[in-house]
């Protein structure tokens, strides 16, 4: 079972071949197997995890079922689950237990999947390698000696390890592709606003967008199906109808238009990555799309304006952790003034201080105009370079991150090499657009190399099927990993 799709899963599921318990048992094992070396998930609760799937096999037996019903899903640790500890990677919450579910997870109840475990993650969201989670470093699947990709690092190698049949992430600069590329998996980050981020805890409000990530196209459309839906409790959240993002996937892509940003083959750009993505385009001609060649002049300016409007928006919202309500508070003060300056220092790791700083500094009294600002209008002019660019095109593509993945602590004491990992994936958010990575071959070093695909605003259900045909021409989606002692089939 671990290589079949969603789809096949549940036909087994509902065809009587496997339950959900002997199947979430199946990971469960997996977990207890591998995940002390490659440290993807924080949490597992086995009691909970198979009660749930008992009652999704009530679920099937009854005829009630749905598509993921019975489904083990993993849940990255940034997402609020009732009864689960939610840590979003952070000493400060260390020790919390979430009295609610965010609106994903009520969407994965409802749909009766099962919730796996917490994935691990980037504090707060904040990195591109897993490296900075208070419960240490994710090892990527194929090489334990580098980064899966960050901040949805832990779930990126739960999926390419098997350690799942599929996973949630989130994505503020890059933070399911970038993932998705480096351990050879599946990602998409929807519009802007299609996804709920109640209960997601924040760290740009603006940029913050929920998403899947899994095997292959097919199985992100289903999960994708589940996870959208307009949320009253989200102010940021789009009342749109309900559709089926798996519509399209059969849909042939003769006249297709690829649009080529020259900016995303420019320096910088590892040649084995670009030998894999220009490969991949190669191939999307035999399906009969045609290449455009497009500019993106402002994305260049993207790494600097998200390093001001992100932390300036992080320092706002990280600034209910003061050790009163909730969280980690310091053993030791002497007054209010103390306790607030204490927990955030013991409790804060040195990259999300390092983003705080800086948020707080480009929001204050005579800097906010020149920096700030300024930021927020090149923001709309990175913006405005797309709505022009799809007036070429269909879709853009280009490669996910600049190289396959990179050694653990290669670049911890650079923060500013660190950042440029999402050189290629910063601009879609701060437009607000649809994203996503595919496997599309292997680099140097025979690391996976991931293939970025951008649609329109809306255009999740196209990007879907673009990715698919071509999963259906290749068999990079398929490969994993091989982790010694048990078998992968």
């Amino acid at each position: 079972m671990l290589n079949s799709s969603l789809q096949q899963i549940s036909d087994a599921l509902r065809g009587k071949k496997i339950s959900s318990v002997e199947l979430t048992q199946l990971y469960l094992n997996r977990i207890a197997t591998f995940n002390g070396e490659l440290n993807a998930y924080i949490t597992v609760n086995p009691d909970i995890s198979l009660a749930q799937a008992r009652a999704a096999d009530t679920m099937l037996a009854n005829g009630n079922a749905q598509p993921l019903t019975g489904i083990p899903i993993a849940q990255k640790d940034i997402f609020c689950a009732k009864g689960w500890r939610t840590t979003c990677g952070s000493k400060m919450l260390h020790n919390f237990i979430s009295p609610y579910d965010a609106h994903v997870i009520t969407q994965f109840n409802n749909a009766g999947a099962v919730n796996l475990g917490k994935t691990n993650m980037d504090e707060f969201a904040m990195g591109s390698s897993n490296e900075t989670s208070y419960f240490g470093a994710v090892k990527n699947p194929w090489d334990r000696t580098r980064v899966p990709g960050g901040s949805s690092g832990g779930t990126a190698t739960a999926v390419a390890a098997r350690l799942c049949a599929a996973a949630t992430g989130t994505d503020t600069g890059g933070s399911i592709r970038q993932p998705a590329a480096l351990c050879g998996i599946s990602g998409l980050k929807p519009t802007y606003g299609v996804v709920s981020r109640y209960g997601m805890i924040a760290f740009a409000s603006s940029l913050d967008q929920a998403g899947p990530m899994a095997r292959s196209a097919e199985d992100l459309s289903l999960l994708l199906n589940t996870m959208a839906g307009f949320d009253e409790r989200d102010s940021t959240s789009l009342q749109r109808e309900k559709e089926d993002y798996a519509r399209d996937l059969a849909k042939p892509l003769n006249g297709l238009r690829i649009g080529i940003p020259k900016e995303f083959f420019a320096e910088g750009l590892g040649s084995d990555v670009a030998q894999a993505v220009e490969a991949a385009i190669t191939e999307y001609k035999k399906l009969g799309a045609k290449k455009v060649d497009i500019s993106l002049p402002n994305s260049r300016l993207s790494i600097p304006v998200y390093y001001v409007l992100a932390p300036a928006e992080a320092s706002s919202n990280l600034s209910r952790f003061d050790g009163v309500r909730y969280g980690y508070r310091a053993p030791e003060y002497t007054d209010l003034a103390d306790m607030y300056e204490k927990s955030r220092a013991q409790g804060f790791g040195a990259e999300v201080k390092r983003r705080i700083l800086i948020g707080t500094y480009v929001l204050s009294h005579g800097y906010y105009d020149a920096y700030y600002l300024q930021a927020q209008k090149i923001r709309r002019l990175i913006a405005q370079d797309f709505v022009e660019a799809f007036k070429q095109c269909d879709v853009i593509m280009g490669p996910t991150s600049p190289t396959t993945a990179f050694k653990l602590g290669e670049k911890g004491d650079d923060p500013v090499q660190m950042y440029l990992s999402d050189i290629y994936t910063i601009a879609v958010n701060l437009a607000g657009l649809p994203g996503m990575s595919i496997p599309c071959g292997f680099g140097a070093n025979n690391m996976p190399v991931g293939l970025q695909i951008i649609g329109n605003y809306f255009a999740e259900a196209q990007m879907l099927n673009v990715a698919h045909q071509y999963q259906q021409a290749t068999d990079w989606h398929s490969r994993m990993p091989l982790l010694e002692g048990v078998r992968n089939d």
